[in-house]
């Protein structure tokens, strides 16, 4: 079956990206028909400023967690335009990308304490917004733990890919793991191309795509500077890895990922290269096989998660500069 084209006139949502191509050296406010990004306005409260956080969408509701220190859990509701805060997680969490699944928000392949040689969190960690609780999940195997892990849910499990083993150590890994939140089983699956830590992972048209990220090796004054061009893509049904032919185009690690009708989204990050943290955002389209640049981030960031509700891409919170700061407090959306 043909899969999709990025611009193919049947949805606003194409149109949508496809003037935002058009416009991506424009402002990043506005653009051809009011196209771009823009910030939320809340009718009540406010995000609470923080980074290496996650941010995804359950059941019609955003939901801001996580960060370097013990950091709230931010509710976002749509509905009323107001933000208020849930139960707050039971221990320090960061440098993770959370998932939805059944209903319930999903914690793993996360860090805890500090700077450089982080912990990998031992057990999975769940809320429930039903019941604004937490409970702790199954035991995730000694052998396996690590934290800034990409993180998706497909097919009814849990998958986790890449991470490092020893916080901002030389521990990165190329490891691909199934869990299955129904029976608390892991699997160990067939290893990446690429071994890389702090990025996010997105699905689409049943591909798992693990795009940017870098080699972390504080131990060898390496922090930064490792970053991955290559996109590594795991085929669900063929249970097979293979690399794209066209790399990410600004290579960068700590990058929110997405898929929006048809096509990759990566935005945001941090490198080497330079110290306000990337605005870029660009698109990858695998009918063409090539990547199209948006227009980019009004603030740059890295160290959150995007996320898409009703057709729009949502960020909130981030670091303003590689490293750890300024820590940004803002929730932008990306739409027509």
């Amino acid at each position: 079956m043909a899969r999709p084209r990025l611009f193919r006139p049947r949805s606003a949502a194409i149109h949508f990206l496809a003037g935002l191509a058009l416009v991506a050296s424009a402002t990043a406010w506005a653009g051809p028909a009011g196209l771009g990004w823009s910030p939320v306005a809340a009718g009540g409260g406010a995000p609470t400023a923080r980074h290496e956080n996650a941010f995804v969408a359950v059941d019609g509701r955003l939901y801001l967690l996580g960060g370097r220190d013990q950091r709230p859990l931010d509710i976002f509701d749509p509905a009323t335009g107001r933000w208020q805060q849930g139960a707050a997680p039971p221990l320090e969490i960061h440098h993770f990308q959370a998932v939805a699944h059944e209903g319930r928000l999903y914690v793993l392949g996360a860090f805890t304490g500090g700077f450089p040689e982080e912990q990998p969190l031992a057990h999975v960690l769940v809320y429930d917004p039903a019941t604004d609780r937490w409970s702790q999940g199954a035991e995730v195997p000694a052998q396996r733990r690590r934290g800034a892990a990409g993180v998706v849910s497909h097919g009814g499990r849990i998958y986790l890919v890449g991470g490092n083993t020893r916080g901002h150590m030389s521990g990165y890994v190329p490891w691909l793991d199934a869990f299955d939140p129904a029976t608390g089983q892991w699997e160990q699956l067939a290893d990446a191309p690429h071994a890389r830590d702090h990025f996010h992972a997105a699905v689409l048209d049943g591909r798992l795509y693990a795009a940017g990220g870098r080699r972390t090796s504080h131990d060898t004054g390496d922090t930064l500077s490792l970053t991955i061009p290559q996109v590594d893509v795991y085929d669900f049904a063929a249970a097979r890895w293979t690399t794209l032919d066209a790399p990410l185009p600004t290579p960068r690690a700590g990058a929110g990922a997405v898929a929006l009708d048809g096509s990759l989204l990566v935005m945001g990050g941090e490198s080497a290269r330079q110290v306000p943290a990337h605005s870029e955002v660009e698109a990858y389209d695998p009918a063409s096989g090539q990547w199209i640049t948006l227009a980019p981030l009004p603030r740059g960031r890295h160290g959150t998660q995007a996320t898409v509700l009703e057709g729009a891409v949502h960020v909130a919170a981030g670091s303003g500069d590689r490293g750890g700061g300024p820590e940004l407090d803002d929730h932008l959306r990306l739409s027509p």
